[in-house]
């Protein structure tokens, strides 16, 4: 039988602690993950739910196992803040409402509630009860970066599992071991990916992922001989191989309700619909923050070159191309590009129009480095 805890890359007291607990058939109700982001805390919550919800405890194969794997199973939730600053009390309140339904498919429900350290006191509030006596066919699952950061009144109610800082250069050797990618691939795709291993081993392992970064340098490379026409097109191209995905994500989505529909309710294909609608928004939040995470990388490697510290370039393939940036822009002029980078970010989080996000950072970028008349600048 498959073992879905050798997933959870990195993190080996974490694999034996969850294996003890469903091997001695003592799962309990309220978990509570801590750890910084990229330490596979989402993942094992995942491969806990397998191990949960298989009648064989997680053997992969499966047609439930297969479903969480594919993060579509209609009983294993998965929800992430949807304020501009943390989880609005209303969102809480729909959770808790949904907690008290039945199963659709399997005998267990189980709620992965990421980012709990964006739980407000109003919305902790809201969901102490449930938090503390959930029905017996509930397990909660709470994802946060650390302990101090979530609430007291959160952490009381759960059993903690810390999951341990994973440093860069052995997340790097573990992306290799796993894609038989090389040195430059692995770092660019941990960069691309917020740090998180598992992401950045998909990314490796797909040329259309890998594809899109290469074409993300190109196009920041070329906005020194770019006039404004040419950078919104670069912008637009680059908006729409962001969210190229999707499309494989809705069709699956398609096909999975289309499979359940016949025994489903009405009110239970709503739910699993909104529930797509609200992965499909986080799958286009997600892929267009590996953009402006390429985008920052080739900023940082320029800067670094700017103060003589080449040795320490991420982009390695694209290393002429960051060098000749560096010779024609300066310190502040980068510091400055990498600061609308962020808050580009934020503005993607807020759900800001990617459209407009893209563009204004695009424009924004180019100005910054070469001024408005980028070609002749560029020509120096």
């Amino acid at each position: 039988m498959a073992d879905v805890f050798e997933r959870i890359l990195g993190q080996p007291n974490v694999r034996t602690f969850l294996r003890s607990v469903i091997a001695n058939d003592r799962v309990g109700q309220s978990y509570l993950f801590t750890g910084p982001a990229g330490s596979n805390k989402t993942l094992a919550a995942y491969a806990f739910s397998q191990a949960i919800i298989c009648s064989n405890n997680g053997c992969g194969t499966c047609d439930d196992c297969r479903r969480i794997m594919r993060r579509r199973h209609p009983d294993v939730r998965y929800f992430a803040p949807e304020g501009a600053k943390g989880y609005l009390v209303s969102q809480i309140r729909s959770i808790v409402e949904d907690v008290d339904r039945a199963p659709i498919r399997a005998s267990r429900k189980i709620y992965i509630i990421d980012r709990v350290d964006l739980l407000g006191v109003q919305a902790a509030n809201a969901f102490l009860k449930t938090l503390e006596e959930p029905p017996e066919d509930v397990v909660i699952i709470l994802l946060g970066r650390t302990v101090d950061s979530v609430l007291p009144t959160i952490v009381s109610r759960c059993q903690t599992v810390p999951f341990r800082h994973i440093p860069a250069h052995e997340a790097c050797g573990i992306i290799r071991q796993n894609t038989g990618a090389l040195e430059f691939q692995a770092v660019a795709a941990l960069q691309a990916c917020d740090g998180s291993i598992s992401r950045a081993i998909e990314f490796v392992r797909s040329n259309e992922r890998m594809g899109f970064r290469t074409r993300v340098l190109e196009i920041v490379h070329s906005l020194a001989l770019a006039d404004d026409l040419d950078v919104l097109q670069y912008a637009s191209e680059l908006v729409k191989d962001a969210q190229a995905p999707l499309d494989v994500v809705r069709a699956e989505q398609e096909k999975d309700l289309s499979e359940s529909s016949e025994y489903l309710a009405k009110s239970a294909i709503r739910q699993i619909e909104q529930k797509n609608k609200r992965a499909l928004s986080a799958r286009s939040i997600a892929n267009l923050h590996q953009l402006t995470a390429i985008v920052r990388s080739w900023l940082r490697d320029v800067l670094i070159v700017c103060g003589g510290a080449s040795d320490l370039i991420l982009n390695e393939d694209v290393r002429a191309d960051i060098e000749y940036a560096a010779v024609r822009v300066d310190v502040p002029a980068l510091v400055y590009a990498l600061h609308v980078t962020d808050e580009t970010d934020d503005a993607i989080t807020y759900n800001v129009s990617p459209e407009t996000c893209i563009d204004v950072l695009m424009l924004q970028i180019r100005e910054a480095l070469y001024g408005t008349n980028s070609a002749s600048k560029a020509a120096i």
